[in-house]
């Protein structure tokens, strides 16, 4: 098979990498210290990163489309970044106390989430996630957290709740009733949200921006817009998971694009210049919630406590400070959705040229490949359904897809391919030797059997 010998070349090729992923098994449950790194047949071990591209440990460059899992959007080791982290380094990185730069970071979120009020400072995106439903049963005293089916917001108990299908079954390590409170629904599916707020115990609403797995499965605008006036009508609070729309989807956020005002907002990623840390931004009643006051029975029994040694790292402050300033231009965006809107479009041709049963989708600098039996129109899959099919939480034919993954990786290309992120450093040259290697794998998943045909 076409994809054995690429793998033997491939494996030859990496002897560094090899050697270090056999130390690492040693250590590391999988031999990794993130799920979304396993890699058959080793991890990549990145040596050097420089705009959309990276070397791993043996010297090999690759075009780059995970982006630090979505943070980098302006590239890899942008140099005003690099300036300022490197500046706020040799002044010290904890000065146990605050700091101008909160301040000044702060006044930029502020000044592009028009939303938001008031904001606190965490050390990242579950943690922000953790707060925000924390805020909004403290500020409600209600006990109900309402999701959607397959919508990611970290890894915390009361939020990993039908996060990959069977939405119904629960997480190992969770303890009986820890998700007795949290309702899952699907995605799109206005009555049955209605429904759940109706009986008016639910604290708060929690939908990832743009939808589920980073906007694989999109959430309509029109939802949002809906979620928005029922959340106002039964007292529920209206959270959009920003963590990785913010920032990405315009400089404003996914609610930007969309229209709709939320009562609390989540961030992270972009929002520190891609280094630890994220923030909770809301209205101030809700945020006001952890402020003390003259009245200790109140801050006793009313007040949410909110302490972590890393909320606002002064080096996180300063990447963030220097990345936001470049966000507020709108510039980011406008060159990294051109090139993922060019991907989408030479990536779908590619698929429907070969008869492969699949496409490629997405919304501003994203995209995703999706390679496996449907009778959807995949122009329509930014309106998807409330009967979302449970394939495209799974990403379709895992097999077909993986095979193309490592096609692309041996052809100098690292894209999850369900998940594709451009930045502003995709420049033509990025795409052309993308599209090879996309259509090279493409033929290679053909030439081995592997790839759904139409029918």
């Amino acid at each position: 098979m076409k994809t054995d010998i690429a793998l033997e070349q491939f494996i030859n090729a990496h002897p560094k990498t090899q050697a270090l992923a056999e130390r690492a098994r040693g250590l590391f449950p999988d031999g990794v210290t993130h799920d979304g790194r396993m890699l058959s047949p080793f991890p990549m071990y990145m040596d050097r990163l420089e705009g959309a591209r990276k070397w791993c440990v043996d010297g090999h460059e690759y075009v780059c489309y995970v982006t630090g899992h979505g943070s980098t959007i302006l590239g890899h080791a942008h140099p005003e970044v690099v300036d300022a982290v490197q500046r706020q380094v040799g002044l010290g990185s904890h000065g146990s106390g605050s700091s101008a730069q909160e301040i000044e970071l702060a006044e930029l979120i502020l000044k592009l989430f028009p939303s938001a009020e008031k904001l606190r400072f965490t050390s990242s995106g579950t943690e922000a996630n953790m707060m925000a439903v924390r805020l909004a049963r403290a500020a409600t005293g209600r006990p109900k957290l309402v999701k959607l089916q397959g919508n990611f917001h970290g890894w915390a108990d009361s939020l990993f709740a039908g996060i990959d299908p069977p939405f119904e079954m629960p997480s190992a390590g969770l303890p009986p009733g820890v998700h007795e409170n949290t309702i899952t629904l699907p995605t799109n599916d206005v009555q049955a949200l209605e429904n759940a707020l109706s009986n008016r115990d639910v604290a708060a609403l929690i939908i990832e921006g743009a939808g589920a797995h980073m906007g694989s499965v999109p959430t309509s605008a029109e939802y949002a817009r809906a979620a928005r006036e029922l959340c106002t009508k039964y007292g529920t609070v209206f959270i959009i998971d920003e963590v990785v729309s913010g920032f990405r989807w315009a400089p404003g956020g996914w609610q930007e694009t969309i229209g709709v005002e939320p009562d609390i907002s989540t961030m992270a990623k972009i929002l520190m210049g891609a280094m630890p840390g994220g923030c909770v931004a809301g209205k101030e009643e809700l945020l006001n919630v952890i402020q003390h006051t003259d009245d200790p029975v109140r801050d006793r029994a009313k007040r949410m406590p909110h302490p972590g040694t890393f909320n606002a790292n002064p080096v996180s402050l300063a990447a963030g400070i220097a990345c936001l300033k470049i966000i507020a231009t709108g510039e980011p965006h406008r060159i990294a959705n051109a090139a993922a809107e060019s991907i989408r479009q030479q990536m779908h041709a590619a698929i429907q040229e070969r008869g492969i049963s699949g496409f490629c989708y997405g919304d501003a600098s994203m995209f995703h490949v999706y390679l496996g039996d449907t009778d959807s129109d995949p122009t329509q899959y930014s309106k998807l359904p409330a009967a979302t099919p449970a394939t495209l939480f799974k990403g379709g034919n895992g097999l077909a897809t993986g095979n193309l993954r490592k096609q692309m990786l041996f052809n100098g290309v690292d894209c999850w391919l369900r998940i594709g992120i451009c930045s502003m450093a995709h420049d033509d040259a990025a795409i052309e030797k993308t599209m090879d290697a996309f259509n090279k794998g493409l033929d290679a998943i053909l030439e081995d059997g592997v790839a759904p045909l139409r029918a």
